[in-house]
């Protein structure tokens, strides 16, 4: 069976109700946004305090979040706290590493720069069965991204 490629850009998803137990998988792009108060990341928000959204960010993203707060220097302890608090945060399995060698190599055919963290990223979508959320042009053709 086929399965029907869903709606990726923030304007489709805005003009649908975004209803219950809606499962999404923030990465770096997501949050800064969301931490920085932009447009992309009111929409981010909205997800986040919708009661019906499970959020996760993967273990990887707070690296480079980590990152992004250094180079801004915004305290990264309290970004860290808001993640945990407002999302489950998955660590990376050895099958998800797999994957992602696997999803990398697919991907570099369409995006030659296509790099192991988005791939990491990808690989746990796919295994939590959710949408990633993301504004990073790499995901553009990833299938159930919302790309912002």
């Amino acid at each position: 069976m086929q399965r029907e490629r869903l709606p990726t850009s923030v304007s489709t998803l805005l003009s649908m109700r975004i209803c219950g137990d809606m499962a999404y998988l923030l990465d770096t792009y997501a949050w800064v946004e969301y931490f920085i108060g932009s447009k992309k990341g009111e929409f981010v928000k909205g997800m986040v305090e919708d009661e019906n959204s499970v959020i996760y960010t993967p273990e990887c993203c707070l690296a480079e979040l980590k990152g992004w707060a250094i180079r801004e220097d915004v305290d990264f302890e309290e970004l860290y706290r808001i993640v945990r608090k407002l999302s489950d945060i998955h660590c990376i399995t050895t099958e998800d590493w797999l994957d992602a060698a696997t999803v990398r190599s697919e991907m570099r055919k369409k995006a030659k720069d296509f790099g192991m963290m988005d791939a990491l990223i990808v690989a746990q979508q796919r295994r939590l069965g959710c949408k990633v959320v993301s504004g990073d042009a790499h995901f553009e053709e990833v299938e159930g991204a919302v790309l912002l």
